[in-house]
């Protein structure tokens, strides 16, 4: 079975649990983030990251219960390594550092905070709080931060209830374009 084929079972079979609250499912969620990523007339790549970039709560058993525990499930790293044998780092790079985005923009946008669903102040507590100086050198260090912060920025855009997106098979002709 294909990669690609693979990733819509998963999104088929869990993408309708919800995401965020009881506000949208994972797979709304995750196509509003696509969408965003085509409006902005980013690379297929990034665009497959947008839509991808939270599949390691769907292939994980259950990543969002440990945040409301007050564990962090790492999702962003089981993303990564499902993706890694078959998309290059244009993909799962910023995938890999969409969290860190996220305690970045914490640390750099004294506005950025206030803007965060009661969800996402409860996983930043979980997953360190903003960052300090020296995460901050740390961060932008990496290959593909920016496009990480990209990443966090739709993200956090993307938890519309009723949000109308193309279908995921439309963003799914991304990641085959992409697949190595």
């Amino acid at each position: 079975m294909s990669i690609i084929h693979e990733i819509k079972l998963i999104f088929l079979t869990k993408g309708k649990n919800f995401f965020d609250e009881d506000s949208v499912t994972q797979l709304s969620h995750a196509l509003q983030c696509a969408l965003h990523a085509e409006n902005a007339n980013e690379t297929p790549e990034m665009i497959t990251a947008c839509l991808l970039h939270d599949i390691g709560h769907l292939i994980s058993n259950d990543t969002t219960a440990p945040i409301k525990s007050g564990d962090d499930a790492k999702h962003e790293q089981i993303a990564v390594e499902y993706l890694q044998p078959c998309f290059n780092s244009a993909v799962t790079s910023p995938i890999r550092w969409h969290v860190d985005a996220k305690r970045y923009l914490c640390a750099t946008d004294l506005k950025y905070f206030s803007k965060l669903s009661r969800a996402s102040i409860k996983s930043l507590e979980v997953q360190g709080g903003p960052f300090t100086k020296g995460e901050k050198d740390v961060f932008e260090g990496h290959s593909f931060y920016q496009e990480a912060i990209k990443l966090r920025r739709w993200d956090d855009a993307s938890k519309a209830p009723s949000k109308i997106t193309p279908s995921l098979d439309y963003f799914l002709d991304y990641a085959r374009q992409v697949q190595i």
